[in-house]
């Protein structure tokens, strides 16, 4: 269940309440039964390393069962060689 943020319009304290997607949003001041209105306020997760997405999610290239950055056909470069001559 995700926790919504109210404020009051009266006393102006802020708080939160654990409800269901579907609840109805609360109207009244926890504190002071005065009016609230639900405020948006920032998420507390983030991702980090590679994600969910290529581990999890990525599809491959089911033709021949590589990935679909490995079916990428490859850059042909050239090649020099930085080998110093004394």
């Amino acid at each position: 269940m995700p926790i919504y943020e109210y404020r009051c319009s009266k006393c102006g304290k802020t708080f939160e309440a654990l409800q269901s997607i579907g609840a109805a949003p609360i109207t009244k001041c926890i504190y002071c039964q005065g009016k609230t209105k639900k405020i948006m306020s920032l998420s507390s997760f983030q991702f980090k390393g590679k994600g969910w997405y290529i581990t999890d999610y990525k599809k491959s290239d089911t033709a021949n069962g590589k990935t679909a950055k490995e079916s990428q056909p490859k850059k042909e470069g050239k090649k020099t060689d930085n080998a110093k001559i004394n």
